[in-house]
């Protein structure tokens, strides 16, 4: 099962809805930024537990392209909302937050689950397209003009 962003994607009792993924170069500022590897990408979500009974939510993983597998990152420092590392929802509680991953600009599938057992785990995946707007440092810089003598 494939969504889109902002589409509902239930997996067992976990229902999640990605409703914006943005591009950043680093988080904070000055000398103490944290400068990822790649790049970062905050995906922001809201996850309900539609059980009666607590859920855990799993750290997620993003594919790209070619299958490769690129893990959440565990410390979200200097992400407003961050969901955090162990993710407990109680019966019928909705959280929204942010998730956290380094990776190259590209486009990637987020890959949801219950939370189950390897072996009875339900997956869903949610497409995240590559979008640059979101980072004004990665916008174009405005042409320069030459003046009326022909000069900059």
């Amino acid at each position: 099962m494939t969504f889109r962003m902002g589409e509902r994607a239930t997996v067992g009792k976990l229902i999640y809805n990605v409703t914006q993924a943005e591009w950043k170069t680093n988080l904070g500022e000055g000398a103490s930024a944290r400068v990822p590897e790649h790049r970062f990408l905050i995906v922001r979500v809201t996850v309900t537990n539609s059980g009666t009974e607590q859920a855990s939510m799993p750290l997620l993983k993003l594919f790209d392209g070619n299958g490769n597998e690129h893990r959440e990152l565990d410390n979200g420092e200097g992400v407003e909302g961050w969901m955090g590392f162990l993710r407990m929802l109680n019966g019928v509680e909705t959280r929204e937050g942010a998730l956290l991953f380094d990776v190259q600009p590209a486009s990637y599938k987020l890959q949801v689950t219950d939370g189950g057992d390897t072996e009875s785990e339900i997956v869903a995946y949610v497409d995240i397209p590559l979008r640059m707007d979101s980072d004004p440092v990665l916008t174009e810089p405005p042409a320069i003009t030459p003046g009326p003598s022909g000069k900059q």
